[in-house]
């Protein structure tokens, strides 16, 4: 009668691609599972628009809002207010940098 044992099972090259065979196995499920997670988890974050930080220093006690020049050019580009009128309101916010106003 034969046995399994008799002479031949597996020499050392088998048990050697059995066990990377292995370890390819489990590395291919957790990787998987990991990019499955990270796909559900991170779903929401595409429908959110990015958060832009404060245009200002915000270190040095100075504004944290955009600063004036860089609202005014925002709403020239989106067409609110025309070339005339943006050059004026420019030149009077550099006149009123030049000479603060006092409180």
């Amino acid at each position: 009668m034969m046995y399994w044992h008799d002479g031949h099972g597996m020499n050392g090259w088998g048990w050697f691609a059995m066990s990377l065979g292995m370890l390819l196995f489990w590395a291919v499920l957790i990787i998987g599972a990991v990019l499955v997670v990270r796909a559900l988890t991170h779903a929401g974050d595409r429908a959110r628009p990015p958060m832009r930080p404060p245009a200002g220093p915000t270190d040095t006690g100075g504004p944290t809002g955009p600063f004036p020049e860089q609202v005014l050019a925002d709403r020239f580009a989106r067409g609110e207010i025309d070339e005339q009128e943006y050059r004026a309101r420019l030149a009077t916010l550099r006149e009123t940098a030049d000479h603060p106003v006092k409180r």
